[in-house]
């Protein structure tokens, strides 16, 4: 088997660039890595256009997801190509679960106090509604830890995640059929790190990894994030 392409998957109030110091670290070491965008507008939606850019590539792919992502990835995974999964301060859903039903399951985390409610125009139809995180409490909730002149960027280029998503059951749990890993925030203030640390046992992670960091830890340890992701890489191969 060759050394699997890395697809990195972003997650709710973020983009592709939250990847970027891992995405660095990544390419430094002789991977070849995709980061697509997600569109953040249902699970089932996101995971469809994040698997049709995982069949475009001609060879084993190796998912990894952040937050929301690691829901996507999940249903993603289950995409022929794709050899492993890793998830990074995400969910790992049960198939049939929604990200509502797991995160109720365990004490609030600051960011449920912390949301703010939108309305969206949705062509033909009643319109949706579009969550966020209140500009001012960003920097604290969901970008601890990183510079903050680059938070309070972050904070005003959020990509929002359409509510809907946030009661809709995954169609699959590719975890069940590809080796998984995990990395787990410790200091995370927008997803309970318990809530981390159930999913990747339930899915029988191979390995996980605590990291004392918070939420967007990719920004603040890209180098062991990324050591993850490529032990993960090798060992598909």
């Amino acid at each position: 088997m060759p050394v699997p392409t890395i697809v990195l998957v972003h997650g709710a109030f973020a983009d592709a660039s939250s990847w970027a110091p891992v995405t660095a670290e990544l390419l430094d070491r002789g991977f070849t890595v995709l980061v697509p965008p997600v569109y953040n507008r249902s699970l089932s939606a996101d995971a469809a256009s994040v698997r049709a850019v995982v069949e475009a590539v001609d060879g084993p792919v190796l998912l990894a997801g952040h937050s929301y992502g690691g829901a996507v990835i999940g249903v993603a995974g289950q995409a022929a190509n794709v050899v492993g999964l890793v998830f990074v301060s995400g969910y790992a859903l049960q198939e049939g679960e929604s990200l509502g039903e797991l995160q109720g399951r365990f004490p609030d985390s600051d960011l449920a106090a912390n949301l703010v409610h939108r309305k969206f125009p949705v062509a033909g139809g009643e319109p949706g509604t579009d969550v966020s995180v209140a500009v001012d409490a960003f920097p604290a909730v969901f970008a601890a830890g990183v510079p903050e002149a680059t938070a309070k960027v972050l904070a005003v280029s959020q990509r929002p995640l359409a509510a809907a998503a946030f009661g809709e059951p995954a169609t699959a749990a590719a975890w069940r059929t590809k080796p998984s890993w995990g990395v787990v925030s410790s200091a995370d203030r927008t997803i309970n790190p318990d809530v981390e640390r159930f999913g990747y046992e339930r899915a029988g992670a191979r390995e996980v990894v605590e990291l004392d960091g918070p939420h967007l830890v990719m920004q603040t340890h890209p180098a062991d994030v990324a050591d993850v992701i490529a032990a993960a890489a090798r060992e598909t191969a």
